[in-house]
């Protein structure tokens, strides 16, 4: 089958370069309007100005497309409301959400300021709660909304020097796993992208330039397509790169029960094999399915 946007509004935080201005396109293309956010500020999230956001909405409507820029900092309440305000003075309606805008300002923890650290957790994770907070009651009144958080290995699986980041990368997919369950009755789809892409944020990273050739952004956005389609599930963790997709999960082993005096951590030893056993895993999609996997090994005494 062919997706089609066409007449959907789709806005893309951060979207002046790199995988935001490679999703925005590949939206374009397929018949989307755009909202072209970004601040147009350095890496670390210094400066400002509108000329990439600008440059992105040129590309498109030469495309034959509809787009509008907006300037707004995703850190900046008011200046989010003003995103959404703008775009529904212009189009009448808010489809998708991709929540791309971020910062880098690696150190060990050792090394990394609690200022560094706050700023990134604002930018990634606050970032993404005053954009999606912003178009959730247009989403809820419309009965419709597609919602991207954009995750990274470096929350899921950890990466050096980025505890900041990764913090508040992990801490999106919380945000997507309640709100998966929330949106459910208006039609509302939450999914998370876990990017592997070469764009300004890993350009000093030392990558031979062939991988950066193949990790191109362009070969990414195809998965937030697809997580923003009519088509698409809701609560996924999508890992996307060189036209590598895959799904990831957070599962729980099956688990063993203790009863009585068994109850102790000398148990937890004895049996660690067997209570870190994946074989038979399950991904759960709620708490509530959390505690119904508990009390299904709940030993009686």
């Amino acid at each position: 089958m062919t997706i089609s946007f066409k007449d959907k509004v789709v806005i893309v935080t951060g979207s002046g370069g790199g995988l935001g201005r490679s999703h925005a396109l590949q939206f374009a293309e397929r018949g989307a309007k755009l909202v072209i956010n970004d601040l147009g500020g350095a890496v670390d999230g210094s400066g400002g100005s509108s000329e990439a956001a600008d440059k992105v909405v040129k590309e498109i409507k030469d495309m034959g497309g509809e787009a509008i820029s907006n300037g707004s900092s995703v850190t900046d309440k008011e200046g989010v409301q003003k995103l959404v305000d703008d775009t529904m003075s212009a189009f009448g309606r808010i489809d998708v959400l991709v929540n791309n805008a971020g910062v880098l300002r690696d150190k060990s923890f050792a090394k990394v300021t609690l200022d560094d650290f706050e700023f990134v957790v604002d930018v990634h994770l606050m970032g993404s709660v005053y954009c999606t907070k912003a178009v959730w009651p247009v989403m809820v009144e419309q009965q419709y909304g597609r919602i991207i958080m954009t995750s990274s290995s470096s929350g899921v699986f950890g990466n050096f020097g980025q505890a900041n980041y990764g913090s508040a990368k992990l801490g999106v997919v919380g945000l997507m796993n309640t709100l998966k369950i929330e949106g459910q009755k208006n039609n509302i789809k939450v999914n998370s992208l876990i990017p592997v892409a070469a764009t300004r944020m890993t350009e000093n990273l030392g990558m031979p330039e062939a991988v950066f050739e193949q990790l191109k952004p362009e070969s990414v956005s195809p998965a937030v397509l697809f997580m923003a389609s009519e088509e698409a599930p809701t609560g996924i963790m999508l890992s996307a790169g060189a036209g590598v997709f895959a799904k990831v999960e957070i599962s729980q082993a099956a688990g063993v029960g203790f009863a009585g005096d068994e109850i102790n951590p000398d148990s937890i030893v004895d049996h660690w094999s067997e209570i870190s056993d994946m074989s038979n895993a399950k991904q759960l999609f709620n708490g509530g399915e959390h505690t119904a996997a508990i009390f299904s090994k709940v030993k009686n005494n």
